[in-house]
C-alpha cells in the first residue's frame, strides 16, 4: 500500500521541496513505505527522466534533482514484503505513459504479463488504450473489479500527453486510501495532504478524475 505524488505546473518548479514533503508523509505513514521509491519528471530537453532507488525516499539525497513542470513519485510498500528489488519500483513507463499504483488485490483472475501485480495492472490497462487513456482506465478497472475476489484498495495515476488520469477505488480504510489534491499555482495530487497546508480536497472513492 504505497504512497503516490503528482505535481504539475505551467512553469518550472524545484523538485526537492515536493519530494521532501512526500518523504515526510511516507516516513510517517502507518504502513511501512521503505521498500524503495522512484520518480519520473519532465526535462524540457529530453522528455521524461526516471529515477529509482531501493532505499527509502526519506534516506535518499533529494538535492540531486533540479526543476521540472511535471513530477510523478512513488514510495513502495511491497505486498507481503516480497519481490523487493529496484526493478519493481514504480513509476513504470512505456515510452508514452507514466504509471503509479497504490492498493491491495487478492484473487485477480486476469492473464497479463508483469513481474508484480502493479505491472500486470498497468499492462492490462494498456491493452485498452488506443489513444483515450481515460476510457481505457475506466474499462480496465471495471473488468478488474469484476474479476477479483477481494480489493482492499486500487488507486491509479497515469500521466501522458493527454493529461493526468486518476482512478480511486477502495473498500476499507477511507483515511488511508483517499487521495487528495490541491489546486493553485501548481496542481498537487498526493496520498495525503501536506502537513500544515490548507485547501486540500479529497478525491472521491469510486471515481475517475482527469486534469
Amino acid at each position: 500500500m504505497c504512497r503516490l505524488l503528482t505535481v504539475q505546473s505551467n512553469t518550472t518548479f524545484s523538485i526537492e521541496p515536493y519530494l521532501s514533503k512526500f518523504a515526510d508523509i511516507s516516513s510517517n505513514s502507518k504502513e511501512y513505505q521503505g521498500h524503495g521509491w522512484g520518480c519520473a519528471y519532465l526535462d524540457e530537453a529530453v522528455g521524461w527522466k526516471l529515477y529509482k532507488n531501493i532505499n527509502p525516499v526519506w534516506k535518499d539525497d533529494l538535492s540531486r534533482f533540479g526543476k521540472t513542470s511535471l513530477l510523478v513519485a512513488h514510495a513502495r510498500s511491497a505486498f507481503e514484503d516480497r519481490d523487493i528489488v529496484v526493478e519493481n519500483n514504480m513509476p513504470f513507463f512505456d515510452g508514452r505513459t507514466v504509471f503509479v499504483f497504490n492498493g491491495e488485490l487478492r484473487g485477480v483472475k486476469i492473464r497479463e504479463k508483469g513481474r508484480i501485480g502493479a505491472e500486470k495492472i498497468f499492462n492490462y490497462i494498456r491493452r485498452f488504450d488506443k489513444g483515450d487513456t481515460g476510457n481505457a482506465l475506466i474499462k480496465a478497472v471495471e473488468i478488474i473489479k469484476k474479476r477479483t475476489r477481494y480489493i482492499r484498495g486500487m488507486n491509479v495515476i497515469m500521466v501522458n500527453d493527454g493529461g493526468i488520469f486518476v482512478s480511486s477505488y477502495f473498500t476499507e480504510d477511507d483515511l488511508y486510501f483517499t487521495m487528495r489534491y490541491r489546486e493553485g499555482r501548481e496542481l498537487v495530487i498526493c496520498s495525503a495532504s501536506f502537513p500544515g497546508e490548507k485547501n486540500w480536497h479529497p478525491i472521491a472513492n469510486h471515481s475517475m478524475r482527469v486534469w
